[in-house]
């Protein structure tokens, strides 16, 4: 039974600064908030990418569980000491000043995370690591791009396995040695920061998910979409339950 929104935990989703129509607008997808509320069962709260104008710490305190958002754009390799990115890529510095920091605040507080898509990357770059910027080039490697041609069905379809680590945070949750993910990055993980270890990893050895090492709770990215169409995904739903579960148990735990 869905609980009434008001006894939800408050998680977070973090939003990128987008240009509509010549305005700027703070934006995450619905699939997102409705992972939140449908999928975890909390309480969506939208934060803005106001970069070093947001108040972080009073933030975290009220929040009982935060979700790193997928976006179009990708990091900046300042942040990771990359070369300069091609010319045309999309970037969100406004994004990276807040998610980054942000990320780092919520693992010092204990705050039940879940990052997708360029969560990932956020939380790998956020405690140290590198990302590589055009995967599809590297010599072994999959393609992991969509195709803008497709219907947006098929770009978020079933596009390869990935393996589970055994003993792992992941493989537990699933309860699986393996699953069937979709994928539509351009970006992926080059050094694992430290902090982190490895839950999944692609048929080209492809980082696909990790876990803060030694976290007090919940602390998980995934390379890949779980919450497209989760509702028909027994992995997605798996997942969306775990990170909720974790983040009621902190709400419980700071009631008075």
């Amino acid at each position: 039974m869905v609980q009434p929104c008001f006894s939800r935990p408050l998680v977070g989703i973090t939003a990128c600064r987008r240009w509509l129509s010549d305005m700027p607008y703070h934006v995450a997808g619905g699939k997102y908030v409705r992972a939140v509320s449908d999928g975890a069962n909390g309480s969506p709260l939208l934060i803005p990418a106001l970069g070093h104008d947001l108040d972080i710490a009073p933030l975290v305190a009220r929040l009982d569980g935060l979700l790193i958002t997928g976006s179009p754009s990708n990091v900046l390799p300042d942040h990771y000491g990359g070369e300069p990115s091609e010319p045309g890529t999309l970037h969100d510095p406004d994004r990276d000043a807040t998610t980054l920091p942000l990320i780092r605040a919520g693992l010092t507080a204990g705050l039940p995370i879940l990052g997708i898509c360029r969560g990932l990357q956020e939380l790998n770059v956020a405690l140290g690591g590198t990302l590589h910027q055009r995967v599809h080039e590297l010599p072994g490697k999959y393609d992991h791009r969509w195709n803008d041609d497709d219907p947006i069905e098929v770009q978020y379809g079933p596009a390869h396995p990935v393996h589970l680590t055994e003993g792992g945070s992941l493989a537990a949750i699933l309860g699986a040695r393996e699953t069937v993910v979709n994928s539509l990055h351009w970006q992926g993980i080059d050094r694992l920061a430290p902090g982190l270890q490895v839950e999944a990893l692609a048929p080209d050895g492809l980082i696909e998910a990790v876990s803060v090492i030694d976290a007090p709770t919940f602390a998980v990215a995934v390379q890949w979409h779980p919450e497209w169409n989760f509702r028909d995904n027994p992995a997605s739903r798996a997942l969306l339950a775990a990170f909720g579960a974790a983040a009621r148990h902190r709400a419980e735990g700071r009631s008075p």
